[in-house]
C-alpha cells in the first residue's frame, strides 16, 4: 500500500477474517454464550465495578462535557486531513531514525512483520498489548513460521496460556475469575505448581516471574500504539502494569503496528485524550504508565525502530459519512461496560477483537455488512443509546447501528435480485409494512386502538402476555410483555377532555369579552 491509496472505498481485509468475521450469526453464538452462567456472573461483576469507578472520577471534572466535545472535534479533524496527517507522521518519524510501512490489509501487515522479525534471527518475540495485532492475527501469522510471540499484558497472558481468546477490549480475561486464572498459570507455567493460591498478589509474583526472563533475553518487540503525533511523529502507549514500558525500552528493535485512525494533530492535542481515555477505561484519573518514544535516541532504547501503518478497512470506513465516526474509538470499552446486551452475552459472541456495542458497529464496516454473518452484528443492541452517554468522544453509535442495519437490509434484497429469486415477504415485512399503513392514517390507527381490551382480557389477572405468535414469539420467549391499558390516551382525550377544552375556550373569550 502506498499513501497514495488513501480514500479508496473498496479496500477490505483480505486475510485474518477469523478474528473480524463471525463464524455464525450472532443470535446463534450469544444463544450459546447465555449458558455459561459462570462467565456471566464474572462479567456482570467486572463491568458494574468498573462503572461505578467510572462514574465517580468522571463527576470530579466539572467541563467532562466540553472535553468530550473537544476530543470528537479532533477527531472529526483527523479524519478529514487523514492523508495529509499521515504524510506528515511518516516525515517525522523517518527523520528521527524510524522507518515507516505501509500495510493495505492484514495480510500485508502479517508479512512486513515477519519479515521483519525473521531478519534479526531470532523464533521469539515479546508482544505489548495491542487490539490492531489481534485485529490482523499476527501470533498465529508468526506461529506459522516458527516465531512464538509471548504476550507481556497479564490479562492477554492468561488468556495466551488458557488458549482463549479476549473477550473485552481493556480487560480480556474478564471472563475468567481468579480461581481460573490460578489453574490455567498451574498447567501452563513451568515455574508453578500446586502451591499457587488464588490472591490476586500470588497471581501477579506468578506471572512476574515467567515474564522476567522473557523480558531480558528477547531482542525484539511488537506494540500497537494508542496515539500516534503527526508533529512530532510520536507514538504512544498507554497502561496500567509497566509490563508495556518493558517491552518498549527493553528490546534492541520494535516493530509498531498502528492503526491509520489512530492520529493526533499536535503533541498538544493529547492533552485531551489522556483526560478522557483513563477515565472512560479504568476508571483513574491518569494512566499509571505512558510511555512514549520518537524515532530512534542513540543509546536509550530501542536501536531499530519500524512503524507498520495498518489500513485493513479503515479508507472504506471513511468513506461512509454515516459510519465513519467509528473511526474516532480511542479503544477504552465504556462502551461495552453499560451495554445490557454485552453483559449478558460477553464478548465472544461477538467473534470480533471488537465486541460489544463498538464492535457492532466497527467490524460490519472494516470488511462489509454483506461479508458472512457480520450483517447480524448492528442488531447485537437494544439501541437504548447508553453507550453514546459514556463515549468520552461522543461516537452516535445508535444512529450508526440503525444505518448499518438499513444497510444490511438493502445489501439482502440486492442479492435476492442478483439470484433473480422472487422476493417473498418475511413476517417482518408484513408487520412492517401492517404498521405503515396503520399509523399513517388517524382513522385506522384510532380503530386499532379499539382492540386495547382484547389484549387486557388475553394477558389474564396477572397482567402480563406471556405468549406472541409468530415473529414477536422471540421477545416473549425470554420475557413477558405488560398488559396493553385500557384504553388508549387518544380515547381517554376524546372522552374527558375534548368537550371540556372547547368549553373552557369559550370562557375565556366571554372573560376577555367583558374585560374589554
Amino acid at each position: 500500500m502506498s499513501r497514495t491509496d488513501l480514500g479508496m472505498p473498496t479496500v477490505r481485509p483480505a486475510y485474518g477474517h477469523g478474528h473480524i468475521t463471525l463464524d455464525e450469526p450472532f443470535p446463534d453464538s450469544a444463544r450459546t454464550q447465555l449458558g455459561n452462567a459462570q462467565m456471566r456472573k464474572n462479567i456482570r461483576h467486572a463491568t458494574h465495578s468498573i462503572r461505578a469507578k467510572r462514574a465517580r472520577v468522571v463527576d470530579e471534572l466539572p467541563d467532562w462535557q466540553r472535553l468530550r466535545a473537544a476530543g470528537s472535534a479532533l477527531k472529526q479533524q483527523v479524519m478529514a486531513d487523514l492523508p495529509a496527517l499521515l504524510e506528515q507522521l511518516e516525515a517525522n518519524v523517518t527523520a528521527r531514525g524510524g522507518v515507516v510501512h505501509w500495510a493495505r490489509d492484514a495480510e500485508e501487515a502479517n508479512r512486513i512483520v515477519t519479515e521483519l522479525v525473521k531478519a534479526k534471527g531470532v523464533d521469539e518475540v515479546i508482544k505489548v498489548k495491542s487490539m490492531a495485532t489481534q485485529e490482523i492475527g499476527l501470533e498465529e501469522a508468526l506461529n506459522a513460521e516458527g516465531i512464538a510471540a509471548t504476550e507481556t499484558d497479564l490479562a492477554e497472558l492468561i488468556v495466551q496460556l488458557g488458549h482463549d481468546k479476549p473477550s473485552h477490549i481493556l480487560v480480556p480475561a474478564i471472563h475468567k475469575n481468579r480461581n481460573e486464572i490460578r489453574d490455567i498459570f498451574v498447567r501452563e507455567m513451568e515455574e508453578t505448581d500446586e502451591s499457587l493460591t488464588s490472591e490476586p498478589k500470588d497471581l501477579a509474583e506468578a506471572a512476574r516471574r515467567h515474564l522476567r526472563e522473557r523480558f531480558l533475553r528477547s531482542s525484539v518487540a511488537i506494540s500497537g500504539a494508542n496515539f500516534g503525533v503527526a508533529e512530532t511523529g510520536t507514538l504512544s502507549v498507554v497502561e496500567s502494569e509497566g509490563n508495556g514500558r518493558m517491552c518498549l525500552t527493553l528490546p534492541e528493535t520494535l516493530i509498531t503496528v498502528m492503526g491509520i485512525e489512530k492520529l493526533v494533530p499536535t503533541f498538544q492535542d493529547l492533552e485531551v485524550f489522556l483526560q478522557l481515555l483513563p477515565r472512560s477505561s479504568t476508571g483513574e484519573r491518569m494512566n499509571p504508565y505512558t510511555s512514549m518514544w520518537t524515532g530512534v535516541t542513540p543509546g536509550d532504547g530501542p536501536q531499530e525502530f519500524h512503524l507498520v501503518l495498518l489500513d485493513n478497512g479503515r479508507s472504506a470506513v471513511l468513506s461512509d459519512p454515516a459510519g465513519r465516526s467509528a473511526l474516532h474509538c480511542i479503544r477504552c470499552s465504556a462502551c461495552m461496560n453499560v451495554c445490557p446486551v454485552y453483559e449478558q452475552t460477553g464478548g465472544h459472541a461477538y467473534g470480533s477483537v471488537y465486541p460489544g456495542p463498538i464492535g457492532a458497529i466497527l467490524s460490519p464496516q472494516l470488511t462489509g455488512v454483506e461479508d458472512g454473518a457480520n450483517g447480524t452484528l448492528p442488531y447485537a443492541s437494544s439501541l437504548c443509546g447508553a453507550c453514546y452517554d459514556v463515549c468520552p468522544v461522543a461516537i452516535d453509535i445508535p444512529s450508526i447501528l440503525v444505518h448499518l442495519r438499513d444497510q444490511d437490509v438493502q445489501a439482502t434484497h440486492a442479492r435476492k435480485k442478483a439470484e433473480k429469486k422472487v422476493p417473498v415477504p418475511s413476517q417482518m415485512d408484513l408487520m412492517m409494512k401492517g404498521a405503515s399503513t396503520v399509523m399513517s392514517s388517524g382513522s385506522l390507527m384510532s380503530l386499532a386502538e379499539r382492540g386495547l381490551p382484547v389484549g387486557r382480557l388475553l394477558a389474564g389477572k396477572d397482567a402480563k402476555l406471556g405468549w406472541l405468535p409468530g415473529i414477536a414469539g422471540g421477545w416473549t420467549d425470554q420475557r413477558d410483555v405488560p398488559a396493553p391499558p385500557q384504553e388508549s390516551f387518544r380515547h381517554w382525550w376524546k372522552r374527558n377532555r375534548s368537550g371540556s377544552g372547547q368549553q373552557d375556550a369559550e370562557q375565556t373569550t366571554t372573560s376577555e369579552e367583558e374585560q374589554a
